[in-house]
């Protein structure tokens, strides 16, 4: 029987999708990586699952999991493989509020997951752009980061349990609901941020947090990078810790926002270098009920602290958000950021991360370097400043799009002498390859292709993504 027709079985004829009804999984979100799957199948169950990449495995046929497609590295690309949608797998299995805990299908698309949780006064905090469409096995699968991490952390730091279907269709339970198990190897984080390599996530348990009562969100225009770092350390001490966002947008970005976004407002009525985004999140009530006079005790100890900070010389000026709109409008501005970067030009994205009081310096020698190699070059900047996360994306001069090889190695180089990361919060994939085979300890890659072989003896799990050929 055709390996189609022996699926069909297990999942459903209409769950087995060729040719034209593929489409919308074939190309991911940047248009950038199209795919040519022997066919997109879609089971409903952890047991359908199961079946499926045990005939994969029989057959030899590679197998790649699909989410929401929103990744940036091509980590879904196939020609030939199976497409593995877990769409259809979207169930939150159980809340449980006094535990703090949520278990849920790995199709759970993460801003379905946000409205559920909020409903009983909770919050999972992993949040970003794509929220709307990404699926939750996804963002395990590339350990996302977001806006929030400064507060919360990665989502690998979100994540309890794993329930996870092995590359020959056996499932592995890893659904502990405990903060604390020393039993053995912590398997379960090194599924998280695995690209699908090793195994297809197929549900979790995640750590939910208090909601916070208010919120305090500012646009501010520092000084400049140095002084901007000692204005989050200052609020981390002031608030206990209660800094949920602090996002990096230079002049450049809020130019281009005004221009390519209909509608936008600049934040300030002059231009500033170094523009912050700054969200306090306040759960206790004396932090959060509003005064006689209206004021909520949150906003009021962010008003305080800016103005201590300009009368040190740390800020220029600042826009705290008097009502939702004006928070809205101020996130939607850090959230327009893959929209404004994304422009049909030849460019070069770098998702890097450094300690955060090398930030200032990485961008200093960058953009001396970049000058010798372009000197036409064009750059776009934004971060997570809070956790040391850069996007850095490298637009190169007329008729210098050859240059893309020799400006990402520069990136590398210079990443690598600050003891940074190539790879922050966006995964390998496909995109990063090159780099994972010139700057990855050659030691962590042997190790990384003896766990590939244990669990994937055949090599069908997203073949050719994560790991360079040795």
């Amino acid at each position: 029987m055709d390996l189609l027709d022996r699926i069909a079985g297990r999942v459903g004829t209409a769950n087995v999708l060729t040719g034209a009804d593929c489409a919308r999984y074939t190309t991911d979100w940047t248009q950038s990586y199209t795919s040519e799957p022997l066919a997109v199948i879609r089971p409903g169950s952890v047991g359908e699952v199961s079946a499926v990449m045990a005939l994969a495995h029989e057959t030899g046929t590679p197998v790649v999991a699909v989410g929401g497609n929103t990744g940036l590295t091509g980590a879904t690309q196939t020609r030939g493989g199976l497409m593995l949608a877990l769409d259809r797998m979207n169930r939150i299995r159980e809340i449980r509020p006094e535990a703090r805990i949520v278990s849920v299908d790995a199709g759970v698309v993460l801003a379905n997951l946000h409205e559920a949780v909020e409903a009983v006064g909770l919050v999972f905090p992993l949040t970003f752009g794509a929220r709307g469409s990404a699926l939750i096995g996804g963002v395990l699968s590339t350990n996302a980061g977001g806006s929030n991490v400064v507060r919360y952390g990665s989502t690998r730091g979100l994540c309890l349990g794993l329930e996870v279907v092995l590359a020959d269709g056996r499932v592995m339970d890893l659904m502990t609901e405990l903060h604390k198990d020393n039993s053995g190897y912590a398997l379960k984080d090194m599924f998280i941020g695995a690209e699908g390599t090793l195994g297809v996530i197929t549900g979790a348990v995640l750590r939910l947090f208090a909601k916070p009562r208010a919120y305090a969100t500012a646009m501010v225009a520092a000084a400049g990078l140095h002084q901007a770092l000692t204005l989050l350390n200052r609020l981390q001490q002031e608030t206990g810790g209660a800094v949920e966002a602090f996002e990096y947008m230079p002049r450049i970005f809020i130019e281009r926002h005004l221009a390519r976004v209909e509608g936008a407002r600049a934040p300030f009525a002059a231009m500033h270098d170094v523009n912050i985004m700054v969200e306090l999140g306040a759960t206790a009530p004396r932090d959060a009920v509003p005064g006689e006079d209206g004021s909520v005790p949150v906003v009021t100890l962010l008003e305080e602290i800016l103005v201590a900070a300009m009368q040190d010389g740390l800020v220029l000026d600042a826009v705290v958000a008097q009502n939702e709109a004006q928070r809205v409008e101020m996130w939607a501005r850090r959230e327009a950021a893959a929209e404004i970067t994304l422009d049909g030009r030849p460019r070069v994205d770098a998702d890097i991360a450094f300690a955060v009081d090398l930030v200032p310096e990485f961008l200093s020698r960058m953009q001396a370097v970049l000058a010798g190699l372009d000197a036409g070059a064009e750059t776009m900047i934004v971060a997570h400043l809070g956790d040391g996360n850069i996007h850095y994306t490298v637009y190169p001069g007329p008729g210098d799009a050859g240059n893309r090889d020799c400006i990402v190695e520069a990136i590398e180089d210079v990443t690598l002498e600050l003891g940074g990361s190539f790879s922050a919060e966006h995964g390998i994939g496909l995109s990063k390859l090159n780099s994972m085979r010139r700057r990855k300890n050659p030691v962590a890659l042997d190790v990384m292709r003896a766990i590939k072989v244990a669990l994937d003896p055949t090599g069908i799990m997203n073949p050719g993504k994560v790991l360079p050929e040795g």
